[in-house]
């Protein structure tokens, strides 16, 4: 299920960069327009840019979904185990908080 979550992160990771690869060339020719473009050719190119930021938000939003879900199903989990196992949990902490403290003295 992770490495599923995972390659669907990497994919969507992929659509994201080119996404942002096109928004950069469309500012880019944008600002290079924008010194000869009359007001209708400018708020085109506005409006072509807007919609490429729109769409890597919206790519951005459904590649980060799959990790949400899955830290909230893995925090659900921590929940559950430190309330059947509170001991545990304690003892598991005290020694992180030692191992802090410890590599923290060696500074």
């Amino acid at each position: 299920m992770i490495n599923q979550s995972v390659k669907e992160f990497d994919r969507a990771g992929g659509r994201i960069a080119a996404d942002f690869r096109a928004m950069i060339a469309d500012s880019e020719d944008l600002l290079k327009a924008a010194a000869t473009m009359s007001g209708d050719g400018l708020a085109a190119a506005r409006v072509k840019f807007e919609e490429k930021v729109s769409r890597a938000k919206t790519a951005l939003a459904h590649a980060s979904q799959p990790m949400l879900d899955k830290s909230r199903e893995t925090a659900a989990a921590a929940n559950v185990y430190v309330h059947d196992n509170p001991w545990s949990a304690v003892a598991v902490a005290a020694a992180a908080g030692l191992l802090v403290g410890f590599l923290a003295a060696k500074r």
